[in-house]
């Protein structure tokens, strides 16, 4: 007889953004980090904030559950440091909850400042209670089961991306973006360049700025066929 699978799978996370590389991305924006990603790394749209326009950037815990299962979610709270993101896969199941306000609690207590999932949420008011940032796909009253089989720490696929343990998450009210571990750097640069172009054409636009000048060349030039 073939052994029977063990309920949990778990690898301790051994990456994790320097408190600099957090401090950068907890400034920008999700579009800006979208931008500097050349769009890699966007969640799909239907996983969107809970409530409010709540912006939180940092380390991914993963967590990889079966659908209507939560029991990995509950064993990855003992791994939560201090401003992570726990991002877990329900594998976009969302005919019961993957979490509802006590399993928050517990997970903001631990320290966590976001929680992502592919799933839906239950017992929203108390959620938004515990000042835990959520991004889900929607809201059930049905109350999921706590049986496995799950993975905590493993890479888990949600949203269309595949995400690991230390990737920089950054969510907000247009959407949620990962940076892979090893580009975190590089895509840091990015940000900070963007960030800063920004604020110029922000000016611009307060100075009554309405057309883009690289339009107007256009309009003005041969490529442009005028239809009478």
């Amino acid at each position: 007889m073939l052994e029977e699978p063990k309920p949990l799978r778990v690898r301790r996370p051994t990456k994790r953004p320097t408190a600099e590389q957090i401090a950068l991305f907890q400034k920008a924006p999700s579009s800006v980090v979208a931008d500097a990603m050349i769009n890699d790394g966007v969640f799909q749209q239907g996983i969107r904030a809970l409530a409010g326009e709540a912006h939180v950037a940092g380390p991914a815990l993963t967590v990889g559950c079966e659908p209507g299962d939560i029991l990995a979610l509950k064993a990855a709270i003992s791994f939560i440091e201090p401003g992570d993101v726990v991002v877990s896969t329900s594998k976009g199941f969302t005919h019961s909850a993957t979490m509802g306000d006590l399993v928050a609690g517990r997970i903001k207590n631990a320290g966590a400042e976001g929680f992502v999932t592919d799933g839906a949420v239950r017992d929203a008011t108390g959620i938004i209670e515990t000042g835990l940032a959520v991004w889900c796909q929607g809201r059930t009253p049905a109350s999921p089961f706590s049986n496995g089989p799950g993975t905590i720490g493993l890479p888990i696929s949600i949203g269309g991306q595949t995400v690991e343990s230390g990737d920089m998450v950054v969510a907000d009210g247009d959407g949620v973006v990962v940076v892979p571990f090893a580009l975190i750097d590089d895509i840091a640069a990015k940000v900070t360049h963007i960030l800063s172009a920004e604020v110029a054409s922000e000016e611009v636009v307060k100075k009554g700025a309405t057309t883009y000048a690289a339009s107007e060349a256009l309009l003005n030039s041969d490529q442009t066929d005028w239809i009478d």
